[in-house]
């Protein structure tokens, strides 16, 4: 997809136009690979590229006189590829999808199945090599046996990346991998095909003293094959988090219609969505979704789009009243007049306010592939200048053949593949027992930076269903017989505000009466007859049309509750007002707890809704929160939390409607309800199953504890990789010695991730 923005230049000259471009990259295994296809083409004259590597995707603005097919180019000759992306299907056509997701399935279940059979070979070959107890005659044959398929073939991404990258002269983590198995391995094969560990009755003694002879006894087969099966794990749950880099933009075209029912000729004629034209009409039924923006031309009705706006309240609308794609009809007919069609409409605006915040958002540099660029590159010198010293100092080839390995296998980054992932999977695990999903490590550094957390208010801080709130009875009114009489009326009517009262009543007075000449005077409220009483049920403008007037005590209740945000409705039987009902969206009763706790946790809670400022301040007071924000559409929670952080604030956000997906996505951390949509969760980092608010701050514990795992996991990796490099060098390691130094980092940053476990 290619667009045109002006260029900055300096004041005096004219702007000359940039074009712009969205390339889809492939073949990227590494934050680093994005930092060299990023660094190509920033070298081109006049472009500016960023290439963000968990969604695959480069920005590249671009002159005139470049070509797409130049940067394509460039992106090739550094051993990439790239492409323009497919603009997203219509929600009708599935197609793309239906082709893309297997496609990436396919991927991940074939990286799976190396990563089993890894497994299942390596194990044996692991137990055998480093329990001499173990041990049989030709033991080391099945070793060589089981072990040269996980390093040829089980290892073969990390070959496959190695010489692409040595092609075009760069080296990566999967160059050390490469060349640690590959060396391990060779060194294996010459020791058992031409030394003396091919002998029967060999035994291969778990020594840790310090050796330089016998290295033509030694094997390293356990060394090259868990490295590989350890690697690939971390290559393989890394594979699965970037598999649903784009569903949120998926689950917001889910959102839309999928057929409508357009007038032809005065007669109903069902369509695709995508052959909606602007000026057709359409039909709405009560219960459908709004086909796409519009006008209403005919019929009257109360639309839901709390979806789309935050709004708790249905809106009642009108002949005259314009209404947005996806929002739901919730009331009477409707016939629609389409304003905006396709990519204009509100819905398709969202979805690229989703797609540009999370290719906009900063990716978290993982700790192992920021050193990785030096740290390679040293190793792969030292072990070259190892084996040079050796060589010349004693001139035994043997020796300095050892040393070398030594440094590879010892360098093996095995430690630091591990240390992400396995603190990730105990953390995760623990997560998901308390109702607490992490999406990946790259989420979880900012948790620590946090200190303000914005709250969505409706279906986050309430439930975010209308709910019979406050009963007012008249002076010699029996309560129960107004919810009766009022909920018996209500029953009938489709609106919400309506089914709230109705439910209400029902569960506080019991069984309702069924209503006769029931009658919906749109807008207003209802009237009928219920047991014999004509009753009126509605605004305060209804029961002025049947000369009814609200009596100073229930019109002071009405005022009260709408300056508490709630709606009032008014209910009068046989010419008299008999009482209000109050009815609002309803604070979770964990809500008021969850905020205080995210206090306690150094955060300030701020509310933002789309709902009317009197709504969002009662809310706000019940819950405990000071700051709010209120009446904004969704493209402004994007602005408000874009402000928040202009003040130098960590933002976290917590949302679960399709209009918090774009601010979940823009925030530094984004926790989703598990209750809300699935775009909203797919935007967000962290998803709360429970809908709980309190399960907030748990999370948000829990990801700073994981991150501390990680980090103290990658400081002991590469601690112990500085001080274990100078030994082996000065051959005071031989490989077995490095292979089992190598094991035991493994090991102690495993156990290390367990403590997880123990996290409430």
């Amino acid at each position: 997809m290619t667009s045109t923005a002006p260029e900055q230049t300096s004041p005096g000259t004219a702007p000359a136009p940039l074009s712009q471009v969205e390339l889809s990259i492939g073949g990227m295994t590494c934050a680093s690979c994005a930092a060299r296809v990023e660094k190509k083409l920033n070298r081109m004259d006049g472009v500016t590229a960023t290439v963000n590597f968990a969604t695959e995707k480069a920005k590249v603005s671009y002159p005139e006189g470049v070509e797409v097919a130049d940067l394509i180019a460039t992106v090739v000759k550094t051993g990439y590829t790239a492409e323009e992306p497919s603009p997203p299907a219509p929600p009708a056509d599935d197609t793309g999808r239906e082709q893309e997701a297997p496609a990436a399935d396919g991927e991940l279940l074939a990286l799976r199945q190396r990563l089993l059979v890894s497994v299942l070979l390596s194990v044996p070959v692991v137990l055998l090599s480093m329990v001499p107890s173990l041990q049989f005659d030709n033991w080391q044959w099945l070793c060589l046996t089981l072990a040269a398929p996980v390093v040829v073939w089980g290892a073969l991404p990390f070959h496959r990346a190695a010489w692409t990258n040595a092609r075009h002269g760069a080296a990566t983590m999967d160059t050390l991998v490469s060349l640690g198995t590959l060396a391990a391995f060779g060194w294996s094969l010459w020791a058992l095909f031409f030394g003396d560990a091919g002998m029967p009755g060999m035994r291969h003694g778990f020594d840790l003293t310090v050796s330089r002879e016998g290295g033509s006894s030694a094997l390293y087969l356990e060394a090259a094959a868990g490295v590989t099966a350890f690697l690939l794990a971390g290559r393989y749950l890394e594979a699965r988090s970037k598999r649903k880099a784009g569903a949120a933009l998926r689950a917001l075209l889910e959102l839309g219609a999928k057929d409508v029912a357009v007038l032809r000729g005065g007669t109903e004629v069902r369509i695709p969505v995508a052959e909606l034209a602007v000026g057709d009409r359409f039909v709405v039924r009560p219960g459908e979704k709004i086909a796409t923006d519009g006008t209403v031309v005919e019929g009257t009705s109360a639309v839901d789009a709390s979806m789309l706006t935050g709004e708790s309240v249905p809106v009642d609308v009108t002949a005259g009243d314009a209404v947005t794609g996806a929002t739901v009809n919730a009331g009477g007919r409707l016939v629609v007049e389409a304003t905006r069609v396709g990519a204009d409409t509100q819905l398709a605006r969202m979805a690229r306010l989703v797609e540009d915040a999370q290719n906009g958002k900063a990716q978290v540099q993982r700790l192992a592939d920021r050193i990785s660029a030096v740290f390679v590159p040293v190793v792969l010198l030292l072990a070259a200048a190892t084996l040079g010293g050796w060589l010349g100092a004693t001139g035994d080839a043997v020796a300095a053949f050892t040393a070398a390995v030594a440094v590879l296998i010892i360098a093996c980054p095995c430690a630091l593949g591990l240390a992400t992932p396995t603190a990730l999977m105990v953390g995760t695990g623990r997560g998901a027992q308390l109702g607490i999903l992490i999406k990946g490590p790259e989420v979880l550094e900012s948790t620590r930076r946090v200190d303000t957390v914005v709250l969505d208010k409706t279906g986050t801080v309430t439930t975010g269903r209308m709910t019979l709130h406050d009963v007012y009875a008249a002076d010699g009114t029996d309560e129960k017989e107004l919810l009766r009489l009022a909920g018996a009326l209500e029953h009938a009517s489709e609106h919400p505000v309506a089914q709230a009262i109705a439910a209400g009543a029902a569960e506080r007075a019991g069984s309702l009466p069924v209503p006769e000449g029931f009658e919906n005077v749109a807008g207003l409220g209802v009237q009928g007859v219920v047991d014999g009483h004509a009753v009126v049920v509605g605004r305060e403008k209804l029961l002025a049309e049947w000369a009814i007037e609200l009596p100073r005590e229930l019109a002071e209740a009405k005022a009260a509750a709408e300056a508490e945000g709630r709606t009032a409705v008014a209910v009068a039987w046989d010419g008299e007002a008999r009482g209000v009902l109050s009815v609002a969206d309803a604070v979770k009763d964990s809500s008021a707890e969850a905020v205080a706790e995210l206090r306690r946790l150094g955060l300030k809670p701020v509310l933002l809704t789309g709902d009317n400022r009197l709504v969002a301040e009662a809310v706000a007071r019940q819950v405990g929160i000071d700051e709010v924000i209120a009446e904004v559409l969704p493209q402004d929670k994007v602005d408000v939390v874009r402000r928040l952080q202009a003040e130098r604030r960590t933002v976290a956000m917590v949302g679960d409607g399709v209009n918090d997906a774009a601010a979940l996505a823009t925030a530094d951390l984004g926790l989703a309800m598990g209750t809300g949509t699935d775009a909203a969760i797919e935007a967000g980092d962290l998803t709360l199953v429970r809908g709980d608010l309190r399960v907030a701050a748990d999370a948000i514990r829990l990801s700073r504890r994981t991150l501390a795992t990680i980090k103290g996991n990658l400081f002991w990796a590469f601690g112990y990789n500085v001080a274990a490099l100078p030994l082996a060098a000065a051959g005071l390691l031989n490989p077995m010695i490095a292979g089992a130094a190598m094991a035991f980092s493994s090991v102690f940053v495993v156990t290390n991730s367990l403590r997880l476990r123990a996290f409430k």
